[in-house]
């Protein structure tokens, strides 16, 4: 049986449910831009596998964690499942794909420009990639499993250095989604009212990993149990595509090569 952190949404677990969707809003956005040969760098347990390999020629995806690799080649053998640490993309090509996805990653990057330079390497001109990433503003509390996260604009400045065709949106939420987050919002100041040391901010992130985990998984659990029906009934849908990205809860950044 798989163990989920809270830091991998499951949609096998009910109070996950918010989460998981907003994550695979992603993968729903990006459909407009997948063409040809298509690469997705950290692709976890395969959330957005059988959306997009069917809409592109070729289907190629990268992840660290080699069971995981493991279990997607069994479950889809005739697609391209490859265990790496990157960056670099060391065994991909120079112009290579056409189509890049790359959701909730970079903010687990530590060389997050090196990251962008080999998306930019493996690109076909004319190529698009997308990412996405927290929105370092709607940020309830530090995530020690992350290295950094961004404004819209750092992300926009950084990727700016390396691509000359930029674009910057948001994944926001609709009323119920962002009732949620509210109600999200109020159980974590309750707990971090307590942090009056700042120790979320002060400590090494390993030393936080496992509390971090603990308390968001009650936090969740709480508020699964205490709105189920609210919790429940999050789709995908609900987390539509902003040009504000400043204020959207998920940055959606398009490149083009």
């Amino acid at each position: 049986m798989a163990t989920y952190t809270t830091e991998i949404a499951s949609d096998k677990i009910a109070s996950d449910n918010p989460i998981h969707q907003r994550l695979l809003r992603a993968y729903y956005l990006a459909i407009p831009y997948i063409k040809g040969d298509l690469l997705e760098l950290g692709c976890g347990e395969g959330r957005g596998v059988e959306l997009l390999a069917p809409l592109a020629d070729s289907y190629v995806a990268l992840d660290k964690i080699q069971s995981v690799i493991d279990a997607l080649k069994t479950k889809y053998p005739k697609l391209d499942f490859r265990q790496a640490v990157f960056p670099p993309f060391s065994d991909l090509a120079d112009n290579s794909f056409d189509s890049i996805v790359s959701f909730q990653v970079i903010e687990h990057v530590k060389q997050d420009k090196e990251f962008l330079k080999e998306i930019y390497r493996v690109l076909k001109p004319g190529g698009r990639a997308i990412l996405t990433t927290p929105n370092i503003k709607k940020t309830l509390t530090r995530n020690p499993w992350h290295v950094r996260e961004y404004t819209a604009q750092q992300l926009t400045d950084l990727a700016s250095e390396i691509f000359t065709k930029v674009e910057m949106k948001g994944v926001t939420g609709n009323e119920k989604v962002m009732a949620y987050y509210e109600e999200n919002k109020r159980s974590v100041q309750r707990i971090t009212r307590f942090d009056i040391f700042n120790l979320q901010y002060n400590l090494p992130a390993p030393l936080l990993r496992i509390p971090y985990d603990i308390l968001n998984r009650l936090n969740r659990n709480k508020l699964n149990n205490g709105n189920t029906k609210l919790v429940n009934e999050i789709s995908q849908e609900d987390y539509p595509l902003t040009d504000d990205a400043d204020t959207a809860l998920d940055l959606f950044l398009v490149l083009e090569k």
